[in-house]
């Protein structure tokens, strides 16, 4: 069984989306148990038309709801203990829930979990991975909002992290991982970013293929399995993909309405433009993963739907099948300790000469 903590009360619609999202996600895995965290008064009428979930389920009410325009520090503050978003975080850290899932306030969200849980031993700072379909079917990008800013070494530990996400989720025993740099030539790009490149490739990992620098064409073309930047680039990556995905639909959908044989043409080639409409659509690839702490927490678009929410929710699952925190934590210890191994060797020299 996996036990799913849900924050009912976060995102645009709260328990209108939540409730029914979880729904969906019962159906597709029936070993799940969650744990809902809401306002009384918000949830439980709504959670009787569900009698599946229900079941499945048990509610815990809140004493208050973290608003999408808090600020982190206020959020943390009046929030802390009460609100539905802590108490699905801490459910991790008591033990009784493997992962969180929330659609609320990603800075609220991010505060909460890196107080409540703590990042993993070695890590500076966390990290938001995003799942981002490709010409080739789906990549994991991170940074995409958590750090702002990183230096050499978070940028490897981005790497780390993002190899262990994508043994887990794409089930491959090597995944390939690329630098976002503004060029794939070596004396191209910010120093942070060389030097990180340069400490990977020194690293020579067994769990992970380094493929070297990538540019932005390459994220949808799905030339690596992961791609690694820090959260600025990565943040302002995801916000311009997802607009032109809309900005696409909506040229799609004015020249199919435009004239007659416009019409007929898009009758006739309704099930391509289905296909095409199905590997656009965000929902499905919604859920970034908080990535470098003590447990996981799943964030959600705000404004999705219940089956936008649902996908998070399977995202949250399969990161607990497939053992991801276990994996991160694994491939963190063999890179210090290869690093410790590596610093001993270096200050031998040094005495001897």
């Amino acid at each position: 069984m996996v036990r799913i903590s849900l924050d009912v009360m976060g995102g645009d619609y709260g328990p209108q989306v939540v409730i029914p999202g979880a729904a969906k996600a019962l159906e597709r895995h029936p070993d799940i148990r969650f744990l809902l965290y809401g306002l009384e008064a918000d949830c439980l009428a709504l959670l009787d038309q569900y009698p599946a979930l229900k079941k499945n389920s048990t509610f815990h009410a809140s004493e208050l709801a973290v608003s999408m325009d808090e600020k982190p520090s206020q959020a943390l503050r009046r929030g802390r203990g009460k609100s539905s978003m802590w108490q699905s975080i801490d459910a991790i850290n008591a033990g009784v829930s493997d992962v969180a899932v929330s659609a609320g306030n990603t800075g609220a969200l991010m505060a909460m979990s890196m107080f409540c849980l703590r990042t993993m031993g070695g890590i500076q700072r966390p990290a938001i991975a995003a799942i981002w379909p490709t010409l080739k079917g789906e990549s994991i990008v991170l940074d995409v909002g958590a750090t702002i800013g990183a230096d050499a070494q978070q940028l490897v530990d981005f790497a780390l992290m993002g190899g262990a996400m994508a043994r887990a989720l794409f089930e491959t025993d090597k995944p390939t991982i690329g630098l976002l740099n503004v060029g794939v030539e070596e004396v191209k790009g910010q120093d942070d970013v060389k030097e990180a490149g340069r400490l990977i490739r020194e690293m020579n990992p067994d769990n992970f293929e380094y493929f070297g620098f990538v540019e932005g064409n390459d994220i949808g073309r799905g030339t690596v399995d992961v791609v690694v930047t820090e959260g600025f680039s990565g943040n302002i990556a995801l916000k311009t993909a997802e607009g032109t995905a809309r900005q696409i639909a909506e040229y799609l959908r004015a020249a199919m309405s435009r004239t007659l044989m416009a019409k007929i043409g898009y009758v006739l080639a309704k099930g391509a433009f289905d296909r095409v409409r199905e590997k656009m659509d965000p929902r499905k690839v919604n859920g970034g993963v908080f990535l470098g702490l003590n447990g996981i927490v799943i964030k959600s678009h705000g404004g999705t739907d219940a089956e936008g929410f649902a996908a998070a929710i399977d995202v949250g699952y399969d990161m607990v099948r497939n053992g991801l925190k276990d994996k991160i934590e694994n491939d963190l210890k063999k890179y210090h300790a290869l690093r410790s191994t590596e610093d001993t060797t270096d200050g031998m020299s040094e005495v001897q000469s």
